[in-house]
């Protein structure tokens, strides 16, 4: 029984409260539900004819009912998302972007992953909000970042991994792995551990940069894999690798020596290439000077060993004749351009001793034969 039907509550008859006088209507009155419901039933009741519960009333609540029904099943995918339509809790398909149709819930229902995009997670570092910068900021996680290297340094890697969720696998990415974000994050970090733990400092911080990304995501896929995580690693992105800051001016301070070695020894190097040849040029040349001269006193020595020795056959022929050709060549030698005076043996009517007229000088010579004709010492005869 409605509450305006009663006489003035439970404080006597009439609209006055305990207090004389009722509740003033101060605007419009609120519509009464009871009233609302009755008119509804009354209007269904016309349209359907027979009374409600007639076959044909029946008939049209079900088709209605099942008109409603069958309309809810369709759906629309959005653009970075699939469709996964599951049957009594099993997929049995996947749809594309777009609008489209399922049975019905129960019989069947659909999930939408964001399937298409591609999510990015940051290892070592996180975002953080900072009011006094108006904006988010970068903050390093040292749980995360600092590793340890093959031979025993410890660095401090941020990275960050692209990845997204494989076309034909996203049955296995919503069934098969409970929380995909922290397991991949997990993935990351230890294949990141492990790549870095098989590798020295010093390729680490210079130029292996390329090479660890690689085998970072290689390892990350083979592992996700294997846990039919339906995951594919698009890409492993290092950002920022360094020593530790504690110890990160000396090891500046080695990396500065060992670059100060590195330029005294390609000096080195550069001076060695250049004075190395040129000691080897120098050295073949006095080798070949000496070959030279080796093969020029051989063959003087081998001409005056076979001059003597034809001298000598010719000799033995006739040793007066050889023996006076031999003094007067000698003498001829001696003699040829020597100033040269005559002495008569000082007898009766001898003028002593004279000069010596050379009829030779009388005639023109010449340049060579004057240049030997030249007087070399003052011999007498």
């Amino acid at each position: 029984m409605p509450w305006k039907n009663q006489g003035g509550g439970p404080w006597g008859s009439g609209p006055k409260g305990p207090w004389g006088s009722g509740p003033q209507s101060s605007g419009p009155r609120p519509p009464d539900l009871e009233d609302l419901l009755r008119r509804g039933q009354d209007r269904l009741q016309q349209l359907l004819p027979g009374g409600y519960f007639s076959s044909l009333g029946i008939a049209i609540a079900l088709v209605g009912a099942l008109a409603i029904w069958g309309l809810s099943g369709f759906f629309r995918v959005q653009s970075e998302e699939l469709g996964v339509v599951l049957r009594f809790g099993k997929h049995v398909r996947t749809v594309q972007p777009g609008l489209n149709y399922h049975i019905p819930y129960p019989v069947e229902t659909v999930l939408l992953p964001k399937a298409l995009r591609v999510s990015t997670i940051s290892i070592g570092m996180t975002l953080i909000n900072d009011p006094s910068r108006r904006g988010a900021t970068m903050r390093d996680v040292p749980e995360e970042s600092l590793m340890l290297t093959g031979d025993e340094n410890i660095v401090d890697v941020d990275f960050t991994v692209l990845w997204r969720i494989k076309p034909d696998g996203v049955g296995n990415y919503l069934f098969n792995i409970q929380n995909p974000e922290g397991t991949v994050k997990a993935v990351a970090e230890s294949a990141m551990r492990e790549v870095i733990g098989r590798t020295n400092i010093q390729p680490i911080l210079t130029g292996a940069r390329t090479t660890i990304e690689a085998g970072v995501q290689d390892l990350m896929q083979k592992t996700l894999d294997s846990y039919g995580a339906g995951i594919l690693v698009q890409q492993v992105q290092m950002q920022k690798v360094d020593p530790p800051s504690q110890v990160i001016d000396a090891f500046r301070d080695v990396q500065a020596a060992r670059a100060d070695l590195e330029r005294l020894q390609n000096e080195a190097q550069t001076y060695a290439n250049r004075v190395v040849p040129d000691a080897k040029g120098r050295a073949s040349q006095i080798v070949q000077v000496a070959e030279g001269y080796k093969g020029q006193a051989v063959a003087e020595a081998k001409g005056q060993s076979a001059r003597f020795l034809d001298v000598y056959e010719e000799y033995r022929k006739a040793p007066d004749v050889t023996r006076q050709r031999i003094y007067l060549e000698t003498m001829e030698r001696i003699l040829g351009g020597a100033q040269k005076l005559v002495y008569d043996g000082g007898g009766a009517g001898s003028q002593g001793i004279v000069p010596y007229l050379p009829l030779n000088e009388l005639t023109p010579q010449s340049p060579a034969a004057a240049k030997t004709a030249q007087p070399q010492s003052g011999a007498t005869r």
